[in-house]
């Protein structure tokens, strides 16, 4: 095991210790940037990032309050979405021009969210496709998944954060086209985090040719509330997310399956909720993403 030491340089705070947040901050951390994880309940003295058998810690401090966080760059958000006026406190703490909150988060709106704590912000939505396992509080098994990690929005802001998780061993993708990159992750999200979450089964689980013809139903749905909302979507892109979907490690778990497992609230209302209320807007019928949406809404915390 080896240890990363960093430059205090550049100082990026880390609201939302979870499997993504904690990947996302071991790769500034490798960039030479000091990390500080922000939560009074978040108690650990390094990020502890395991990939296949390499394994590699580094050093971060903590902030129990607002207040107490100290001069920053920059933050990562990747909390869940319906979590994001949990930790509002902390995002105004970031609500001041040239400060860039990189939002790491499922599904669509996270501009919005975010925006409404911290307008003044540079928000960045940044696209999130490799697998995260928190093992314990800092330790993270990382999973690549396909040919990019993260992928985010064309500007200059972009390409500098771009340039600084790229040194940090993540392979970034810049796309002038948000819109539609935003909507391909989302339609992965709406068939398997359900899928996974429904059957209390693995990734692997979408190899299985019934779920695929399922998944593909979900996805052809979502595609034409996609098209409407100004997303380039197509037939192919379901057969190519259905193969991408199939690169997953069979024995992965899906974030939303992992927080039944655990007894949590589930991330939902961002991916096929989403769908639902875009689709009800635009008078698109989807009766398969009302079917999901209402079960996985039926399951409560602590259910599993």
């Amino acid at each position: 095991m080896s240890t990363q030491p960093f430059s205090n340089t550049k100082t990026i705070a880390l609201i939302g210790a979870g499997a993504v947040g904690l990947c996302v901050a071991a790769a500034f951390a490798v960039a030479g940037w000091q990390v500080v994880v922000c939560g009074a309940r978040v108690r650990f003295s390094q990020i502890e990032e395991t990939e296949g058998t390499d394994a590699h810690t580094y050093p971060i401090q903590h902030a129990a309050t607002p207040a107490g966080i100290g001069p920053c760059d920059a933050a990562i958000l990747a909390v869940k979405s319906h979590q994001t006026q949990d930790v509002s406190a902390w995002l105004r703490a970031f609500n001041q021009a040239g400060t860039t909150i990189l939002v790491a988060q499922n599904g669509l709106g996270q501009k919005e969210r975010v925006a409404a704590y911290a307008p003044q912000a540079n928000i960045l939505p940044a696209i999130v496709y490799f697998n995260a396992q928190r093992a314990a509080p800092g330790k993270v098994t990382l999973k690549r998944i396909g040919t990019h990690d993260v992928c985010l929005p064309d500007s200059t802001t972009a390409h500098y954060f771009a340039d600084i998780l790229q040194k940090g061993n993540m392979r970034v993708q810049i796309t002038a086209d948000m819109t539609t990159a935003l909507w391909l992750k989302l339609l992965a999200n709406i068939t398997a985090n359900p899928i996974t979450t429904l059957t209390g089964r693995r990734t692997g689980v979408m190899q299985d040719d019934a779920i695929q013809a399922t998944a593909r139903q979900i996805m052809a749905e979502a595609v034409k509330v996609g098209q409407a909302e100004g997303a380039k979507l197509t037939a192919q892109h379901v057969e190519d997310i259905l193969l991408w979907l199939q690169t997953i490690p069979a024995e992965s778990a899906t974030s939303m399956l992992q927080d039944r497992q655990a007894g949590r609230k589930l991330e939902y209302e961002a991916l096929t909720g989403y769908v639902v209320k875009a689709a009800e807007k635009h008078g698109i019928d989807v009766p398969l993403n009302h079917l999901i949406l209402s079960l996985l809404s039926s399951i409560h915390p602590a259910d599993f």
